[in-house]
């Protein structure tokens, strides 16, 4: 009991759970911090990566610069698509932490990245981890205080993560002015990507009951659960 208070992630929830901003606001506002994480892997390397194509890998033509971005994009989008069947076979909270495993090499690949194109693949990784963490946490959110404050969840969700963002590009900026664009800049990344996963594995607990409790007061048939080949064709 004493760790399960301690421990969130290992104890189950109560008994009577509740859909509701009130009753649930510890664990939405841990899943609320955990989206400063999230938002922080992006804004880590969105000031410094321009800066070192140049530098240190030649690379002058605006088009392979942006490169990262259009790669980080069509990983993001992909995984976006996958990311709600994956976590309704394996649990939101196994997919949250399967994104936070993928983030951790992404800023030790962009320390020691000998050519541009090892950039690029910690991109890819970056976009996955982006796409499952991001969906998991607004949809986590979500589960915690039901269609009532749903808005008010995704309002959260998006303002802590850009904030973020914004925040700590400004803040690698300035580490790389003061030590240089590697690997000083990079070594945040690590402290989020590693503290987020701690985070995700300790604290946050999985949101099924939550969701289950609002699938149960709708009608059966909107529990039928859609492929993403039967969702389009019936869009």
């Amino acid at each position: 009991m004493q760790i399960g208070r301690l421990l969130p992630g290992f104890s189950a929830p109560q008994k009577q759970i509740t859909l509701s901003l009130r009753d649930n606001w510890r664990q939405f506002a841990l899943l609320v911090t955990l989206n400063l994480f999230v938002g922080g892997m992006i804004g880590m390397e969105r000031s410094i990566l321009p800066a070192l194509a140049e530098a240190e890998f030649g690379i002058t033509s605006k088009t392979a610069v942006v490169s990262f971005i259009a790669t980080f994009g069509l990983a993001k989008a992909v995984t976006n698509l996958l990311a709600g069947n994956l976590a309704q076979r394996f649990t939101r909270r196994r997919i949250l932490i399967s994104g936070w495993l993928l983030a951790i090499p992404v800023p030790l690949i962009l320390i020691w990245a000998p050519s541009w194109e090892w950039v690029i693949g910690a991109n890819v990784l970056l976009g996955i981890n982006q796409g499952l963490t991001w969906s998991m946490t607004v949809n986590m959110k979500m589960d915690l205080v039901g269609p009532r404050w749903r808005g008010v969840a995704l309002g959260f969700n998006e303002a802590a993560g850009y904030m973020s963002l914004a925040a700590v590009a400004f803040l690698t900026g300035v580490i790389a002015e003061a030590y240089g664009l590697r690997p000083e800049p990079f070594y945040l990344g690590i402290g989020i990507s590693a503290t987020a996963l701690a985070f995700s594995v300790l604290l946050i607990r999985d949101t099924a009951p939550y969701l289950a409790l609002e699938n149960a007061s709708r009608s059966a048939t909107t529990l039928v659960p859609l492929s993403l080949r039967r969702a389009f064709a019936d869009a």
